[in-house]
Formats: C-alpha cells, sequence, structure tokens
C-alpha cells in the first residue's frame, strides 16, 4: 500500500494569483492551526509569468512551477503525485472558496470518497456560468444515475488513492472537477455535497466560456462513453428509429409514395448503433476490471 506520511494535503494550481495567494494561504492556515491534522500546502504555479511562487513560498508553502502554462487541470494532476496526505483537499487561489468551510469538507470526508463544496445560488457568480453549470449538472446526472448538484466545482476533498487512480484520465484543462466526479461515481464510489457561499474571484477569470464550455461537455461524452457507452448509444440509436420510422410513415399516409430508402437506412443504422453500444459496454467492463487488477497488483507489491 502506498506510504502517506501526513494527514493532508492540500493542493492549490495557480496562475498568476500574485494579488490574492499569500492571502488565501493565510487564511487557509488560521482554520487548519485548530484542527488536529498534519498537513501540507501544495501550490503549483503554473508557468506564472508575475511573482504567484515567491508570494506563495513566502508564506510557507511548497512550491512546485510548471516551466509554461500547461493548464489547470496539469496543476491539479501534478499536485496529486506529489502529495503525501491520506486526503487531498483541492481549491482555488483567487480567493473563491471559503476557508471557513473546509472542516466541515473534511468532517464529511470521514464517510466518503469524495465531498465537493456546491455553490449555492447566492454565491457571487454570473448569469451564464450559472446557466452552464445547471446544464452540466443535468447531463451528468443523466450520465451517473443520480442528482449531481456541482460538476465544476474546484472545492473538494478526496481520497489520495482514489485520486491516483484517475489522475490519468485528467484533462488538462479547468474541466478536470467534472472528469474526476463522474469517475468516482461510475466506478462505484461514494460522494457528498456541502453547499459553499463562492466569493467573487480577486482578479481576472481565466475560463473562455465558448471554449471551455464545449471542452466540458466533451468531456462529459467521453467520459460517459468509457464508463457507460449505453447511455449515450441508447438514445441515439433510438432517436435514429424514430427519426426512420416516422419519416417513412410520413411518406406513405401523407405523400402517397413508397416508404423509401432513407427511412430503411436510418432503422437499419439505428440497430447497428445499439450493437456498437452493447459490444461498447462490454469493453468498458473489461478495460475497468483490468485497471482495478493492475491497480490491486501494484498495491500487493508495494
Amino acid at each position: 500500500m502506498e506510504n502517506f506520511t501526513l494527514d493532508l494535503s492540500l493542493i492549490i494550481p495557480a496562475y498568476n494569483e500574485e494579488k490574492s495567494i499569500a492571502s488565501v494561504i493565510q487564511a487557509i492556515r488560521k482554520i487548519l492551526v485548530d484542527l488536529d491534522f498534519q498537513y501540507e500546502i501544495i501550490v503549483v504555479d503554473d508557468g506564472s509569468d508575475d511573482q504567484t511562487a515567491e508570494e506563495a513560498a513566502s508564506v510557507g508553502a511548497r512550491v512546485i512551477s510548471h516551466p509554461e502554462n500547461l493548464g489547470n487541470g496539469a496543476g491539479i494532476k501534478t499536485g496529486i503525485r506529489s502529495a503525501r496526505g491520506k486526503l487531498l483537499l483541492m481549491m482555488d487561489g483567487d480567493g473563491q472558496h471559503p476557508p471557513e468551510m473546509i472542516p466541515v469538507l473534511l468532517k464529511e470526508a470521514e464517510e466518503y470518497d469524495m465531498v465537493v463544496g456546491a455553490r449555492t445560488r447566492d454565491s457571487q457568480t454570473d448569469f451564464h456560468r450559472d446557466f452552464g453549470n445547471s446544464v452540466y449538472n443535468a447531463l451528468a446526472s443523466y450520465v451517473t444515475g443520480r442528482k449531481i448538484e456541482d460538476l465544476t466545482s474546484g472545492f473538494r476533498v478526496i481520497r489520495s488513492e482514489i485520486a491516483r487512480k484517475f489522475v490519468y484520465l485528467l484533462p488538462n484543462t479547468f474541466s478536470y472537477p467534472s472528469t474526476i466526479t463522474l469517475a468516482v461515481l461510475r466506478s462505484g464510489g461514494s460522494l457528498s455535497y456541502v453547499p459553499i457561499l463562492s466569493r467573487r474571484r480577486i482578479g481576472r477569470s481565466k475560463i473562455k466560456i465558448i471554449r471551455d464550455g464545449m471542452r466540458f461537455l466533451t468531456i462529459i461524452l467521453r467520459v460517459a462513453t468509457y464508463y457507460s457507452p449505453l447511455k449515450v448509444f441508447i438514445p441515439v440509436s433510438i432517436l435514429m428509429f424514430l427519426t426512420g420510422f416516422g419519416y417513412g410513415l410520413f411518406k406513405v399516409l401523407f405523400l402517397n409514395t413508397r416508404y423509401g430508402p432513407t427511412s430503411a437506412m436510418l432503422m437499419t443504422v439505428s440497430v447497428v448503433v445499439f450493437m456498437v453500444g452493447l459490444v461498447s459496454e462490454q469493453v468498458a467492463q473489461l478495460m475497468y476490471i483490468l485497471s482495478e487488477n493492475h491497480l490491486e497488483n501494484e498495491n500487493n507489491l508495494s
């Protein structure tokens, strides 16, 4: 088994956060000093061109620097691989996440594999973000079969062994929270949400609405087809079948023509799509079993 020497590793990915990073770390320390935890604070400086690394180091954080800007998710992955704590607490360095909620998340983490700080409606967030998050939450709820309250929140606690199990799946972008949430749930892990009041960030947001929004959607579909392909293939198959059947029926009843090759083709392809979904489901299950066996063998050797 892995040898974790600390109780908690707090991971903060940061890019050009010199105005906020020191005050965020100081606020975190004031909270953690009252808890019976052996902890470390890791700041992953993602190629900042300001004094982010120096500011973080000046207040006692362990700083790991990327030579260039690789992305928020890349910072998280570096932090996961470098962490020595049994629990990992991830949060932003821009002042959005309330440090006073850390003890609540840690308490909840005693019973769950992952605990997420879910932003409430009273949070200081923009309307377009709230709308986008509601769409992503609905899609993720369908994929996982349970209610997802905040898919994209970066304020979360997760057990180290679980985070490392899925670290290879995480993208280098801001969509890493979506991926790790879906991965944990589809693999049978337990998840809890704690309502938080998110604050307005210090400085300018680095998320691009259209680019990162499409990336979030792509991540959901990718993880869905990896863990539960039929969730994607069955609706597509049904839609194609009904389109072909309805179009053919319309031609026969209202246009007094033959059913036509288009309708027949759509219905035939729908059956093919369904069969591909069945095969994909079996392949996904086999890959999951192989991954579990590989992880178990590694733990037995270590």
